[in-house]
C-alpha cells in the first residue's frame, strides 16, 4: 500500500505541463480595479424641479447650483414610443453599470443605468419606457428617494411636476390627436 502511494505521488509530480496559453502574472495591486469612494447624499433643502425645454426636459436641484438630476422625454427613432431618460449628474466610474432605485409613493422602480460620458465627465444615465407602472413612484404626492450604489441617495422633494412630466411623456401622441380632434375642419383646411 505504501509503495502504491509513493508511485502515485511520483506520477502526479511528473505530469505534463498544461497546454493552456500562459497567463502573464502581474502584481495584485495592478490587476484589481476598485470602484471609486462612495459619494455622500446631498442636501436637498430648497431643491425644486424646473422645466428647461418645454415638455422634453426637467432639471432637479437647488436654484443657482449645479443640477443633481435631469429627466428627459425622448422619442425613439421612427414612430416608436417615447422613453424616459434619467441622468444623475454626479461622477461615475468609467464604464460602470448599476441599478437605480426610485422608492416612493408606495412604488419601487428599478432602472438599469450606465456610466455615460457626457462630453465633460462620466455620469449615470439610464432610460425606461414611461408606461412602466412602477414610475408611479414619481407621480404621487410624497418625497421619492433615488439611489444608485456608490452615488449616494438623492431625495426628490414632493412635487406634482415630475408626475405631470411622466404622464405627458407616456402618451404625447394621444394628446396631439385629441388636440387635433378639437380643431374644426374648416380651420384645419385653411378655409
Amino acid at each position: 500500500m505504501r509503495f502504491a502511494a509513493i508511485v502515485l505521488l511520483a506520477l502526479t509530480a511528473c505530469q505534463q505541463e498544461d497546454t493552456d496559453p500562459y497567463v502573464e502574472r502581474v502584481p495584485l495591486e495592478e490587476a484589481q480595479q476598485f470602484a471609486g469612494e462612495p459619494l455622500p447624499s446631498p442636501s436637498v433643502e430648497g431643491a425644486v424641479w424646473a422645466e428647461v425645454e418645454e415638455g422634453t426636459r426637467l432639471l432637479y436641484g437647488i436654484p443657482g447650483s449645479t443640477p443633481m438630476l435631469a429627466l428627459a422625454c425622448e422619442p425613439l427613432p421612427g414612430d416608436g414610443p417615447n422613453r424616459l431618460v434619467f441622468t444623475r449628474l454626479v461622477k461615475a466610474d468609467a464604464k460602470s453599470k448599476a441599478l437605480m432605485a426610485l422608492v416612493g409613493n408606495f412604488h419601487v422602480a428599478r432602472i438599469p443605468v450606465d456610466a455615460t460620458f457626457n462630453g465633460r465627465a462620466w455620469v449615470w444615465q439610464g432610460s425606461v419606457d414611461p408606461a412602466n407602472g412602477n414610475l408611479e413612484a414619481l407621480t404621487g404626492p410624497r418625497d421619492v428617494e433615488l439611489t444608485i450604489p456608490g452615488a449616494g441617495s438623492l431625495v426628490l422633494n414632493a412635487s406634482p411636476v415630475p408626475g405631470d412630466f411622466v404622464e405627458d411623456c407616456r402618451s404625447p401622441s394621444e394628446t396631439d390627436a385629441a388636440a387635433e380632434a378639437d380643431v374644426p375642419p374648416a380651420i384645419e383646411r385653411g378655409s
